[in-house]
């Protein structure tokens, strides 16, 4: 059964992709067959690498898409009402999430692979799908686990109806998919705060997150930083899997894929409950070459 994970933060450049681009590389590293999502990308004209071409060329993952593409450097709901653009809806972003991974005819191919045309003011925007010529889908067993970027915060709003990513991970719990939510967080003052307020959000909908993971942990750490290592979990009531250390996207892509599972570690992997995943998927590969 496919994983997905839902990749939130505390805010804003948080740094959920560089996160998420980590997540892909230690769970493909570990053997699993990954794929990414990012429902709404904001802020990148319609030919500029947007957040899932940045995860796809530090991870090496080509499995990525996004649903949709607005340009103006706001949150979604605010970029597309600028514009006058109808989004879809919280339950058909589920929809087609899962709808992409559910059928052997998934066209999430390469980095950038599907956008969405947003020309058309005052319509809701269809999605145009094709597929590079040196990338094919996701292949006919699917996937092991699939990475879904947030866009800001845990309430910023993706559609014009007040949904969230947290609804959106609701939405795909409900329709009987395996969700996990992580929360990525700052490392320095305010964190406490934001983190909190975040698991209370994600609590109150009726999701546990699994954990937070620590975007950008400074190179020099200061006594903020360093004690809120400790304050983190017992402020939030959820442990810290995780620091990704500052300016980690910056790294030759193949260093960036040597050194993400010691950011990350074991217990990212088992608190998104993805190895028996790995070694059932594994397994049943296995099975078929020897048939």
């Amino acid at each position: 059964m496919t994983s997905y994970v839902v990749v939130t933060g505390t805010g804003t450049e948080v740094g959920k992709t560089v996160v998420t681009a980590a997540l892909a590389a230690s769970y493909a590293g570990a053997g699993a067959r990954v794929a990414v999502v990012k429902p709404v990308q904001t802020g990148v004209r319609a030919d500029e690498p947007g957040d899932a071409h940045e995860v796809s060329r530090l991870s090496g993952v080509s499995q990525v898409c996004e649903l949709t593409r607005l340009a103006d450097p706001l949150a979604p709901d605010s970029a597309a009402r600028l514009r006058g653009i109808v989004l879809p809806g919280i339950k058909e972003l589920a929809e087609r999430i899962l709808g992409r991974f559910s059928r052997r005819d998934c066209s999430c191919g390469r980095p950038g692979s599907t956008t969405t045309a947003i020309s058309a003011r005052g319509k809701r925007p269809e999605v145009q799908s094709r597929r590079e010529e040196d990338g094919d889908g996701v292949d006919d067993d699917g996937v092991d686990v699939v990475l879904i970027e947030g866009a800001g915060g845990v309430l910023v709003r993706l559609d014009g109806e007040g949904g969230t990513i947290a609804d959106l991970a609701v939405s795909l719990r409900d329709a009987g998919a395996e969700v996990e939510v992580l929360v990525v967080a700052v490392a320095g003052l305010g964190t406490l705060n934001h983190t909190e307020l975040t698991v209370e959000a994600l609590r109150s909908r009726g999701l546990e997150p699994r954990g937070v993971v620590i975007g950008s942990w400074p190179a020099e750490p200061g006594l903020a930083e360093r004690c809120n290592l400790g304050d983190l979990p017992a402020v939030a009531d959820v442990p810290l899997l995780g620091t990704v250390p500052e300016g980690a996207g910056s790294l030759p892509p193949v260093e960036f894929r040597r050194r993400a599972p010691d950011w990350l570690g074991p217990s990212v992997q088992s608190a998104v409950g993805l190895r028996a995943a790995i070694v059932a998927s594994t397994a049943s590969r296995n099975a078929g070459i020897r048939s």
